[in-house]
């Protein structure tokens, strides 16, 4: 993958927002005739562009249906929903992360799928096989997927020559990126001035790193049965350690701590201005900053594993996608609705509009994937992706290990002391669930 080269030209991992759901919301959604209320997670323009102007446009053509779309940032999703459920108003669709998909279940809020996409014909269904498991609870389809969805690390081609390392044959464990990233960085004055590695350590984005840093110690989130914490484990005190290393000490090889650098627009992304030589990024954000700089040279590297574990792990899989309320009136238009989201036109269009990663299988031989370098490493490392257990509770048991793992990487814990600590909630959690 080290060869894969281009010249450079955006959740999931996004990802996923706290979900606050509460009980009752028994009121039909109040579409009516043939109209559909719709709405999407997160607010990123090149998607609201394409859904509302060229994709719904489309669909309303073909079907004679009105359908209201509004696009809301992650924070504020759930927030919403819940308001909108008590309200009786929910949308007849909504999209939400996997991860969320048990907290709605819980809820009795979602209608269930596996029916409808029995209908699918046997082509369809195969081909969406990759997709599909990420959005179901119990066995049962609730979700359907839009993308795949995965972080890899990104780097500068450039700053690996002049640092003296050879760029196409990057690092291949946590070791050697953490060695590689020492000569890549930069201080003045005792600070560092230039990063040689940035790992996301925004609230979502510091659960995912040490959840893929854990899994590439050999080490798992939750237990085989989902109902007990498992990372305060010696693979997870191996994983915060270096995830600790890589913000504090000095041999520190990355600033910003706390910092949100994934969302930021594609002028401002650390490779794109010089402040970085690595940072970990979703297929959407390179793919944007390789179109908009055309003379920058960044590649995407395999995920790594540590010393001695059998692979390297990296937070991903099904990516964001759409439910039926189970209130909606509208639940045979709603179905329309999304078979035609993940058509296959639709759904390579989809993707290729957003620069995501495909959820049918066949399309690794569109043209999309075939001609760009950036999703082809995507796909070719789907293999190491895993995703956030779907337990009812998530979203506040990965809010509770992002607060204890915020302490650790502050200095105010030490691994070991805040693994076992964030455990203990999240045992809590999981028994109260």
């Amino acid at each position: 993958m080290g060869k894969h080269r281009w010249s450079a030209a955006g959740a999931v991992l996004l990802l996923l927002a706290g979900c606050g759901l509460g009980g009752g919301g028994t009121q039909p959604s109040k579409s009516a005739g043939n109209s559909l209320t719709v709405w999407f997670p997160g607010t990123n323009k090149t998607e609201i562009d394409l859904v509302t102007a060229t994709i719904v446009p489309k669909f309303e053509k073909e079907t004679g249906a009105k359908v209201t779309v509004t696009f809301l940032d992650w924070p504020d999703l759930s927030t919403k929903l819940n308001a909108a459920f008590a309200a009786g108003s929910a949308p007849d669709i909504f999209g939400h992360g996997p991860a969320a998909v048990a907290d709605f279940v819980k809820n009795d809020r979602l209608e269930p799928l596996t029916a409808y996409v029995a209908k699918l014909s046997r082509q369809d269904r195969d081909d969406l096989a990759n997709a599909l498991p990420g959005g179901q609870v119990g066995g049962t389809q609730y979700l359907m997927p839009l993308s795949m969805q995965g972080n890899l690390i990104a780097y500068r081609a450039d700053d690996f020559t002049k640092a003296g390392l050879d760029p196409d044959k990057p690092p291949a464990t946590w070791e050697a990126v953490k060695e590689a990233a020492e000569k890549l960085t930069e201080r003045a004055a005792g600070k560092i001035t230039h990063a040689g590695l940035l790992l996301p350590s925004h609230p979502i984005g510091r659960q995912q790193t040490f959840a893929g840093l854990l899994g590439s110690a050999g080490g798992t989130q939750l237990s085989a049965d989902g109902k007990s914490a498992a990372f305060a484990s010696p693979a997870g005190v191996k994983a915060l350690d270096y995830f600790i290393a890589a913000y504090q000490g000095p041999d520190a090889v990355a600033d910003q701590l706390g910092g949100n650098y994934q969302d930021l627009p594609v002028a401002q992304q650390p490779l794109v201005t010089g402040d970085a030589s690595m940072t970990v990024l979703a297929p959407q954000t390179v793919q944007q900053m390789v179109r908009a700089n055309p003379g920058l040279d960044i590649r995407v590297m395999p995920v790594p594993k540590f010393e001695g574990a059998e692979q390297g792990v990296a937070v991903g899989g099904a990516g964001p996608g759409l439910m039926i309320n189970k209130d909606s009136a509208q639940k045979e238009l709603a179905w329309r609705f999304i078979s035609y989201m993940i058509s296959t036109g639709t759904s390579v269009e989809y993707t290729q509009g957003i620069g995501a990663i495909p959820a049918r299988v066949s399309a690794a031989e569109s043209d999309y994937v075939k001609s760009s370098p950036v999703i082809q490493a995507f796909v070719q490392q789907a293999s190491h992706f895993r995703p956030n257990p779907n337990v009812p509770g998530w979203t506040q048991i990965r809010d509770t290990l992002s607060k204890h793992l915020e302490r650790a990487l502050n200095k105010k814990a030490g691994a070991q002391e805040a693994l076992t600590e964030a455990a203990a909630e999240v045992d809590t959690i999981l028994k109260s669930g």
